[in-house]
């Protein structure tokens, strides 16, 4: 009523750009709004659920693979939150790098539970020396290794902070093969 008929013509003719290409710019015409809220939409409920099911979960499994590697690895990003920054690497390397009473204690108490069925004094004696002398041993390694770490982790990074003692001595308590982060150094090759 108000306003001029469209012809065919018009509605067939496309708007020539006589502007030449600028770098930097679109260099297209701006999509209509309901194009691009029709390419965004997606059902709410999914309707094949078991094959969402299994794309969910091979993304996971993905991403927990990539993020294990990572961990094993030792790269930063990967880590959680207690292994992070240079002062737990450094603590993880110093560990690391000496042999610790600790890490054996596993095996040992393997030996000392089968002694523990032998029914006679000798191996119920032999079994409560190990048990104790052991802990006694490998609790006094620790304290003596985190003691020359402190003094290391102080001369580099101006002190210890709370948890690093607690952390150097849990790390140093498991087998080698089983730490997480896997050891950067070989034994005896101590950090700078």
């Amino acid at each position: 009523m108000f306003g001029r008929k469209k012809t065919l013509n018009d509605e067939l003719a496309t708007p020539v750009s006589t502007d030449p290409a600028r770098p930097g710019a679109k260099n297209r015409p701006t999509p209509k709004r309901r194009e691009q809220e029709a390419l965004n939409k997606r059902p709410l409920i999914v309707t094949d659920r078991k094959a969402a099911g299994a794309q969910d979960k091979a993304a996971r499994r993905e991403a927990m693979a990539k993020q294990r590697a990572g961990m094993m690895t030792g790269e930063e990003k990967y880590l959680p939150a207690r292994d992070k920054g240079p002062r737990r690497r450094f603590i993880r390397d110093t560990v690391d790098a000496r042999w610790n009473i600790g890490e054996f204690m596993l095996p040992i108490m393997l030996i000392v539970l089968l002694l523990s069925f032998v029914r006679t004094n000798w191996a119920l004696l032999l079994v409560f020396v190990l048990v104790y002398g052991l802990i006694l041993v490998a609790i006094g390694d620790a304290l003596l290794m985190w003691r020359r770490t402190r003094r290391k982790v102080d001369d580099k990074f101006g002190g210890a902070e709370k948890g690093d003692a607690w952390y150097a001595i849990m790390r140093a308590f498991q087998m080698r093969r089983t730490r997480m982060p896997k050891p950067q150094v070989a034994r005896g090759e101590h950090p700078a």
